[in-house]
């Protein structure tokens, strides 16, 4: 079995009981120490790849072709699953989305989430009959690939400010898993009973959960409401970010180098990456 075939194997396992969590990097680097803290399995971060290009996470900004690359550059860096933020597949019609979702496959991905957001202020999310056609065609593409790659769908009803979110992701993400979607996302839900509700509607379809702020909530918790998998998108990148502009601010606003307390040390990261890069050399992960 070849390392693809098995990750999607290992991916599609890992959805079956219990619940995990998916962090996103955003880099080598990242992906490489959150394998070294022993996650299961990992995912990209549209956003937190636009940021490191220093451009707004939107499908114009990033050109299919581009997130191709990062997406096979993390794929290529880790032995472990890795899901792919394919944002909307990069084109609104079907027929396009899907030959898009075939490339995707290939990068070695175990699997992809396609969203439902139009990138269109003054209708941001596809009317259903089209978005359920999106998630049918990308789910004829993966099926033709015959690379068992796991289909995310996202409802984005949360995040575009949808007047009624949780009954509009429930209508959704019901109607994708009819049109064959393995796994089931409302990005934004924050409140347990309403986590709970979509859980209970997409079930017995495994639902995904994003974390993108300290809500009170943990690993725990969201396993008891039955969700399966767990993800921070953004969120750790935004540390990241959040370390940097502090410490840049109190040098060009103060003059000041206090920024720099609690930063991990050159000698620490240097050692982590001079150990690990043995590792990869002598052939347990190929240098992406």
């Amino acid at each position: 079995m070849s390392k693809f075939s098995a990750c999607c194997v290992e991916f599609r396992r890992l959805h079956e009981s219990g619940c995990f969590v998916i962090p996103n990097p955003w880099d080598v680097g990242t992906a490489r120490y959150l394998r070294h803290l022993g996650f299961r399995a990992l995912a990209t971060t549209s956003s937190g790849f636009a940021f490191s290009r220093g451009l707004p996470d939107a499908d114009w900004a990033l050109s299919r072709d581009q997130m191709l690359h990062h997406i096979a550059e993390i794929v290529a860096s880790v032995e472990l699953p890795v899901n792919a933020d394919f944002e909307s597949g990069y084109a609104h019609e079907p027929e396009v989305m899907a030959e898009n979702v075939r490339l995707c496959a290939k990068t070695g991905v175990a699997g992809l989430s396609i969203e439902d957001a139009t990138g269109d202020r003054s209708m941001p999310l596809y009317e259903l009959p089209l978005a359920v056609d999106r998630i049918r065609a990308a789910r004829n593409a993966i099926d033709e690939s015959g690379t068992g790659v796991l289909l995310t769908a996202r409802a984005e009803c949360y995040l575009v400010g949808h007047a009624e979110p949780l009954r509009e992701s429930i209508l959704r993400l019901q109607a994708y898993a009819e049109a064959g979607a393995d796994v089931l996302y409302a990005p934004g839900v924050q409140k347990r009973e309403e986590i709970q509700a979509i859980v209970a509607a997409v079930r017995p379809k495994p639902a995904n959960v994003l974390m993108s702020s300290d809500t009170g909530l943990t690993v725990k918790d969201l396993a008891e409401t039955g969700v399966r998998r767990v993800s921070v998108g953004s969120s750790l990148a935004r540390a990241a970010w959040g370390g940097f502009l502090r410490a840049a601010r109190s040098i060009a606003d103060e003059g000041s180098f206090s920024g720099f307390a609690g930063s991990v040390s050159f000698a620490e990261l240097n050692a982590f990456f001079r150990d690990d890069l043995k590792q990869r050399s002598a052939g347990a992960v190929p240098r992406a």
